[in-house]
């Protein structure tokens, strides 16, 4: 046998020596049993006892425990719990309370008192007097405004028998069951414009006609002029000894014994809001419990902002008291407290009842038979005065602590006994 025959039969002996070790381990080791089973990992955790939210833990007391603790217990009630939200308001002039008196023909205003903007001002008492031109110009011009002013003064006649005529049947529909009290709202105020018009354009037609029947007489005497309606100067446009023409603005008179509340509200929060309920207006600075006044909800062309997004609501509110000539005046912002829509009944419990844990969670003890008091999870909506509106919370009828409910969770807790 040569070298290399020698040298490739030792190779190949070695490599069958190789595979029958391998076979043997792969038989003997690494092949799985036939039908042997994974096996399953060991519980990592036990759960002695279940804690349910319906099972909070209970306090037992003794009497005389009880006794010394002095605990008070309320019923859980479910009854109609008004929500309202605070806005901010303007307060505003109604539409038909501003009155700009005018001159009723050119003349010259008699020198005397100046008239202060801001001045209460009366019905029957005279704020200016005019000296009319006595010039042929000026009798002619006289002339023309009391026709004028009778033309006027029928227009007007018929505009208020038009909305009377609107006003009663509105109210003659509503009565029946078939309208809206905002439609006799909407035809009351517009009577009332066409009231006020009348009334002015009246006064104009027998002004001018006193004064025409003066020049012809040779007696022309200085005309006072007065102010429509009580209230304040708003404005004076014209001062004693000027001359003025025709029609020109002499000043502005403002009844403030009502006034509107106009309340931009977010158009997100719209459909929150109760349209129909009064509103209470009351100081930004007021507190709760502070009084307030009554305002009720009115008809108004419909105004919003679309930079800041929101709808304006309009109110109306009494703005005089004993005492006192107005409480409000134009463009004071003061806070609108709006009634919201909310469910017929709500559940609700004393203020008084509410524990919080360390984590926030709101609790409160409903009492049991034999002097036991049991933990119960309440979810609070929101508080009202010293009531709780709860979501979720004891049925109606069960009686929960409303004093010494801290002193039972120091007990139950361990930092009491």
């Amino acid at each position: 046998m040569s070298y290399r025959s020698g040298l490739l039969t030792g190779i190949l002996g070695t490599a069958v020596v190789a595979v029958g070790i391998g076979a043997t381990w792969w038989f003997a080791v690494a092949k799985p049993k036939e039908g042997a089973k994974p096996s399953v990992p060991g519980v990592q955790a036990t759960v002695p006892k279940t804690f349910k939210e319906d099972q909070g833990a209970t306090v037992i007391l003794t009497a005389d425990s009880e006794a010394k603790l002095a605990i008070r217990t309320a019923p859980v009630v479910r009854k109609p719990m008004p929500r309202k939200r605070v806005y901010g308001g303007e307060i505003i002039v109604p539409p038909g309370r501003s009155l700009i008196v005018s001159a009723p023909l050119a003349g010259t205003l008699k020198p005397g008192a100046v008239p202060v903007a801001g001045r209460a001002v009366r019905t029957g008492t005279p704020v200016l007097h005019l000296v009319p031109l006595l010039d042929p110009v000026g009798r002619a011009n006289l002339t023309a405004s009391r026709v004028d002013a009778e033309g006027q003064v029928k227009g007007a006649e018929e505009q208020f028998k038009l909305t009377r005529i609107t006003f009663e049947r509105a109210t003659e529909v509503l009565a029946g069951g078939a309208g809206r009290q905002r439609d006799v709202d909407d035809a009351k105020a517009a009577m009332e414009v066409a009231k006020q018009s009348l009334a002015t354009v009246t006064a104009r037609r027998d002004l001018l006609a006193k004064v025409l029947g003066e020049l012809d007489s040779g007696s022309a005497a200085p005309i006072a002029i007065e102010p429509p309606a009580n209230g304040v100067l708003r404005n004076v446009t014209a001062l004693p000894g000027q001359t003025v023409p025709a029609g020109a603005p002499l000043f502005e008179v403002v009844d403030l014994d009502s006034v509107w509340v106009r309340v931009p509200v977010y158009v997100g929060d719209r459909d929150e809001i109760d349209a129909n309920a009064p509103a209470a207006v009351g100081s930004l600075a007021s507190r709760a419990g502070d009084p307030t006044r009554p305002a009720a909800v009115v008809s108004a062309p419909p105004t919003a902002n679309p930079v800041t997004g929101t709808v304006d609501l309009f109110y109306s509110m009494s703005n005089s008291a004993a005492g006192e000539v107005t409480l409000y005046s134009p463009g004071q912002r003061v806070a609108v407290s709006l009634a919201l829509k909310e469910p017929a009944d709500s559940l609700t419990v004393p203020w008084s009842a509410i524990i919080y844990d360390y984590h926030g969670g709101a609790w409160v003890y409903v009492k049991g038979k034999d002097h036991a008091y049991s933990r119960a999870r309440v979810l609070v909506r929101y508080i009202t005065g010293e009531t709780a509106v709860l979501a979720e919370g004891p049925p109606p009828g069960k009686e929960v602590v409303t004093a010494g409910a801290a002193e039972l969770f120091g007990t139950e807790t361990g930092f009491s006994k």
